[in-house]
């Protein structure tokens, strides 16, 4: 049920079925956008929106393209052989059998694809007639020019065959007295043999027109060339036409025999016409949804709205032309606030926002795709009402005023709880006090009755009747007051000003007018005015902060992965690098040990000759100064051994001697400053109990083994300490920061699940760590699940102790307060 009969004008969705015309490619398709309609069958809209999700994603994800083409309507050609007797020509039948042919090529195309995948497409291939036959029948009558064939049957081929014989011989004549006229000076050399009247003829002068023997049939406008029928042909034309005459009767025959062939099947080729009109009509809207980033959002069978990233889509493709963006619209309305009350400054996107609604629920019920975000949900309405604009009527004798209120009768007495209202500058047009007075009254009845509504106001008293009715929340459009300027966002909670003031100074009005008028008015009323300003603006600052955390948190957590991915790669570099270094030492000392026993070994055997040990010596020193120029190759000297300039003999059995251990009892005494190895923290020893010590770090006591312990120096033990005392400093500025930044709310409406449950546990981390008593979650109600999910998180953090929903007057079950102990 729609309100008022021209609903459609009024929302201007007129303009919605122009693009979806524009984007048809035959007349099938522009009449099924003439019939659509509006539906409250939950059913039949799911159904609709499913089709045209379907085949957008047939147009998007398919590598083949939709075979679109030869859309062509015969249902007036067809409707009109109904009659035995009349027959298709030539053009009507080509006609038919493309259009046949493209009915075969989509249902191919449709079929091809999952049934699971596509069902609905596959619902509506189904059934569907291809037709093989008469286009068989077709393929043997005509070519693929659309003429009829010379063999469609042998009548008609020995027809032709004559024809062409004829034709043949009278051109032969006609050319043969044509080169004697010629010759003769009676035609000029350029002349050609022409039609006129059906009849070959040859162009000739009026001078000469007695030297052709013939008849003539035409001469030309200006009198200067006569066309003559030489004797010689005339009967060869007249043969000609004869045969002429035959070939149009057989044709006419051969027509007449498809179409009575065809008459039977009539209805069958009319559902595929439907069925080409359909397919035509969903392409458009899947195309018009693609243009517009529409999307199939999740419908459920209720009353409400929860919409994210919502936008108008004509005002979307009007800024898109001239290179701008548009605003995104977020809008709930549920049973717990059924009525959005906005308000806020003119020009400040009031109006853009309330259509934006009711264009998009129109369309959504109409089946087409709506531009929303992927994780909106939207619901069904039996009834929209909409009082938009000026309803003055002189011949019905309607003020302005008059024709609200007539149209507030209407809803009144109409709307329940599945009603969708719509109405722009509630109650202006008269008098604001008793203006005001009755919209109140007439906003409570709405309430009454359980409908839904976006309401447009600048009235006071809404603002605060809003503020204290269950069902009723109050909206602002936010404005810049730095910049004096609108910036088209909807902030639903809190009302909004309407920045008369502001506005009349950028406009220019002089600054003692607007004084005065602030005297007027009173400070009371400014100062509420104010107070809504402020609210808005901190809420708008604390937002924008909050997002910026996010941020912050996000990039701190994306560096320390990269930072632990870093270091864990050093540290498996550092470790192959130390390995090769070991291995290579070993080698090295190994082949040394080795070189320097042969070296002992020759000079041995030599028996000390001066000649043999000093060739020996100079083995060795060539052997040193190799490993020198390895060794300053690799720049590894300090992890190879030094050999000496005179070695000694090497015992064979390379014994060592091992030094002796330090007794930890001797270092580690009573008073002692010491840490634990591989630990920071450092303490003192009060007490040693055999291999064990009680050590005090700081006010707290523990005892712990000696080998666990080392000392340190005073030096050390201070640079600990002033590490820790700066330590100690951040972090006391760090808590005295957020205490004075920390919120006690946090809102995770319209978050995924997961970001959500990220965002809680970060808020609850800085709630206990700053020490508040309770805090406020707003999750929203919709199905319990992100509900359910942050109560399951709370039960396991230490230090809760109780959560719960919060009043029925401050949100009721789409809040959580939590109490710390």
């Amino acid at each position: 049920m729609l309100y008022p009969s021209h609903f459609e004008q009024k929302i201007a969705f007129t303009t919605i079925r122009q693009l979806l015309k524009d984007k048809c490619v035959s007349t099938l398709g522009e009449e099924k956008v003439d019939e659509i309609q509006f539906s409250s069958d939950y059913t039949d809209v799911m159904r609709l929106l499913s089709q045209t999700d379907e085949m957008l994603r047939v147009l998007t994800t398919d590598s083949d393209e939709l075979p679109i083409g030869d859309f062509y309507d015969v249902r007036p050609a067809l409707s009109r052989v109904r009659i035995e007797g009349l027959f298709l020509d030539e053009l009507e039948v080509f006609n038919l059998r493309r259009a046949l042919e493209a009915v075969r090529l989509l249902v191919a195309f449709l079929t091809r694809h999952e049934a699971e995948v596509y069902p609905h497409l596959h619902e509506l291939v189904s059934g569907v007639e291809t037709f093989p036959l008469i286009i068989n029948r077709i393929d043997s009558i005509l070519n693929k020019f659309g003429k009829v064939k010379d063999n469609a049957s042998s009548e008609l081929g020995r027809i032709r065959k004559d024809l062409f014989q004829v034709q043949s011989s009278i051109s032969r004549t006609l050319n043969s007295i044509l080169r004697q006229a010629q010759a003769d000076g009676y035609v000029e050399k350029d002349v050609a043999p022409t039609m006129r009247e059906g009849r070959l003829v040859i162009p000739v002068s009026p001078a000469f027109k007695r030297k052709v023997n013939g008849i003539v049939h035409d001469e030309s406008a200006t009198g200067k060339t006569v066309y003559i029928e030489p004797q010689q042909v005339v009967e060869a034309n007249n043969r000609l036409r004869e045969l002429e005459g035959e070939e149009r009767r057989e044709i006419m025959r051969i027509l007449l025999e498809f179409t009575n062939f065809v008459r039977p099947h009539t209805e069958d080729i009319f559902a595929s016409q439907y069925f080409l009109g359909q397919i035509d009509f969903l392409r458009a809207k899947a195309l018009f949804g693609l243009e517009i980033n529409a999307i199939k959002p999740r419908v459920d069978d209720c009353c409400q709205l929860e919409w994210a990233k919502a936008i108008h889509p004509i005002l979307f493709l009007s800024l898109k032309k001239q290179g701008k963006s548009i605003v995104p619209l977020d809008i709930t309305l549920n049973e717990k606030q059924r009525i959005l009350l906005i308000s806020g400054p003119n020009a400040g996107g009031k109006s853009v926002c309330l259509k934006t609604v009711v264009l998009l629920q129109y369309m959504l019920q109409c089946g087409l795709l709506v531009p929303l975000h992927d994780s909106s949900r939207a619901g069904i309405f039996e009834r929209l009402f909409i009082d938009i604009g000026d309803e003055q009527s002189i011949e019905n004798d309607l003020s302005t005023y008059s024709s609200h209120l007539l149209n507030m009768k209407y809803f009144i007495r109409n709307s329940n709880d599945k009603t969708l209202l719509l109405i722009d500058e509630f109650g202006t047009g008269t008098e604001p006090m008793i203006g005001g007075a009755i919209a109140e009254a007439t906003l409570e009845r709405f309430n009454r009755n359980l409908a839904f509504g976006v309401i447009t106001t600048h009235y006071t008293n809404l603002k605060h009747y809003a503020e204290d009715a269950v069902g009723i929340v109050n909206g602002a459009m936010l404005y810049d007051r730095q910049h004096l300027q609108p910036l088209f966002q909807l902030s639903i909670g809190n009302p909004g000003s309407s920045f008369a003031v502001e506005i009349a100074r950028k406009i220019g009005l002089p600054e003692d007018l607007i004084a005065e008028a602030a005297d007027k008015v009173g400070a009371e009323h400014l100062d509420y005015d104010k107070h809504l300003q402020d609210i808005v603006r901190d809420k708008r600052y604390w937002e924008n902060k909050r997002q910026q955390i996010r941020q912050k948190e996000k990039k701190l957590e994306e560096t320390l992965e990269k930072y632990e991915a870093e270091m864990a790669s050093i540290d498996r570099q550092r470790k192959d690098i130390t390995n090769k270094a070991k291995d290579e030492a070993k080698n090295l000392l190994s082949e040394a040990n080795a070189k320097i026993e042969n070296t002992i070994r020759q000079i041995k055997e030599a028996d000390a000759e001066k000649e043999k040990t000093r060739l020996v010596r100079k083995e060795l020193e060539d052997f040193k100064a190799k490993i020198g120029v390895e060794q300053s190759e690799t720049g590894r000297d300090r992890s190879r051994p030094v050999l000496n300039k005179n070695p000694k003999p090497i015992n064979k059995d390379r014994s060592r001697p091992v030094p002796t251990p330090i007794v930890e009892s001797e270092i580690l005494k009573i008073g002692a400053n010491v840490r634990l190895k591989g630990q920071t923290a450092t303490g003192k020893i009060i007490e040693i109990q055999d291999k064990q010590a009680v050590v005090a770090f700081g006010q707290m006591k523990s005892t712990v083994k000696l080998a666990k312990l080392e000392p340190i120096s005073n030096t050390q033990l201070k640079k600990e300490a002033k590490k820790y005392d700066s330590l100690g400093t951040t972090s006391s500025d760090e808590v005295r920061q957020r205490k004075l930044t920390f919120s006690s709310e946090i809102d995770v409406r319209g978050m995924r699940g997961d970001e959500a449950l990220q965002a809680v546990m970060y808020f609850i981390d800085d709630a206990v760590m700053v020490g508040v008593a309770s805090v406020r979650i707003l999750h929203g109600t919709g199905t319990g699940a992100l509900r359910q999910m942050i109560r399951q998180y709370l039960g396991t953090v230490h230090g809760v102790k109780t959560y719960r929903d919060e009043h029925i007057q401050f949100g009721g079950a789409g809040i959580t307060v939590v109490e710390f102990e």
